[in-house]
């Protein structure tokens, strides 16, 4: 018996239904664990093999697709986190919310992988490795420098913004002040 007096309603296999939970959840588990094995025995040779195809085994090139996609793929995406965090108290925002941080890890995608490649263990991690370093030399030390300089002008944007919203705030205080001041006499 449920707290209302009605029984609860039976399980179309005779089960209760936290066991039918139980193995869905553990199914989904499963699933995703061999996600992850099937993708990180993948993805860092496939993202190497893209990223040599770029650079064309050329420092220039290495080194501009490097900050490239240091910087882009880190700006972009802190800026669409940023859109989240503000868009998620309006109506409808916690999906706006969501929407937005998936694009934000979409958009970050090639930085996570030059990241699984520099600090994997595994052989395709290793693979890649030695992919950068011959084909795209000057890549991934391009990609960490693209990221701090990509943090850096975030950091600054967001202070100009700050800093200029707090001043027309003030501005406003300023002018009700005044004319609740002038008003008065």
């Amino acid at each position: 018996m449920t707290v209302d007096g009605t029984s609860p309603a039976p399980s179309t296999t005779g089960r209760p239904r936290w066991v039918n939970k139980a193995i869905v959840i553990a199914i989904g588990v499963v699933a995703l664990v061999i996600a992850y094995l099937i993708l990180s025995a993948f993805l860092p040779r496939w993202w190497s093999i893209r990223v040599a195809n770029l650079a064309d085994q050329t420092f220039t090139r290495g080194i501009f697709w490097g900050l490239t996609f240091g910087i882009v793929c880190t700006v972009i995406p802190l800026a669409l986190f940023a859109a989240a965090w503000l868009v998620r108290k309006r109506r409808g925002g916690k999906i706006g919310a969501i929407v937005l941080s998936i694009l934000a890890l979409l958009v970050a995608a090639p930085n996570l992988l030059t990241l699984s490649i520099v600090l994997g263990s595994n052989n395709a991690a290793h693979a890649g490795e030695r992919t950068l370093d011959t084909e795209a030399p000057g890549f991934r030390g391009a990609t960490a420098l693209g990221f701090v300089l990509a943090i850096a002008l975030f950091a600054f944007l967001t202070f100009v913004i700050v800093r200029a919203r707090r001043r027309r705030a003030q501005k406003r205080l300023d002018a009700t002040t005044i004319d609740a001041a002038g008003s008065g006499q």
